[in-house]
């Protein structure tokens, strides 16, 4: 037997006493059967969200504010991908609440990610910021004093080198209607009209 002192002696039988105790009501939900499915969905629905997910994808909302007279383009990707595509990329961990690593991200989305005009060159768009929680990053951009009826096609790389099966949603909202683009690995550009 091992010796805990007086201290440790009580604690660990006040742990064994609450283990067995803990393991009697275990069984006994066990032999009921609602209980026995309950808990059994519990454990799969825990096992089911502890794998990565099996599916890439992002989504971009392209809009025009009327008040600001800009387009604005919002970026929304699931943060594990973000975070697993920056650290494959420099070899460490960010943090994007960090400037120097939202600068990282930054550089990536302007050279992954444009409008391009009807005169065939690239619309500006200014980085306005980015948020991300433990689920989704959402970058903002926007193209300043520019209508969206300027952009005559939308390249989208975003995630598609590093996730081959990596899928982007673009949204236009454009007067009062919504048209949706996709893109993958095979297919980078997307004519607005």
């Amino acid at each position: 037997m091992k010796h805990y002192g007086r201290v440790g002696t009580c604690a660990h039988a006040f742990i064994t006493r609450r283990c067995a105790t803990v393991r009697r009501a275990l069984v006994a939900w066990a032999q009921e059967p609602t209980l026995r499915k309950a808990v059994a969905f519990v454990l799969f629905s825990a096992a089911v969200s502890a794998q990565a997910h099996n599916f890439h994808a992002g989504i971009t909302d392209i809009s025009f504010n009327a008040r600001t007279g800009s387009t604005e383009v919002v970026h929304t990707y699931m943060a594990h991908d973000v975070e697993a595509l920056l650290a494959n990329m420099y070899q460490r961990q960010f943090d994007l609440s960090q400037p120097d690593d939202q600068e990282v991200l930054r550089k990536y989305i302007e050279r992954q990610f444009w409008l391009q005009g009807q005169d065939q060159r690239k619309l500006p768009l200014r980085w306005v910021g980015v948020t991300a929680d433990a689920l989704s990053v959402m970058i903002y951009q926007e193209a300043e004093q520019t209508p969206l009826s300027k952009a005559a096609l939308v390249h989208d790389e975003v995630m598609t080198d590093f996730l081959p099966d990596q899928v982007n949603t673009v949204n236009i909202n454009e007067n009062g209607g919504v048209r949706t683009l996709n893109f993958d690995s095979k297919t980078a550009d997307r004519p607005l009209r």
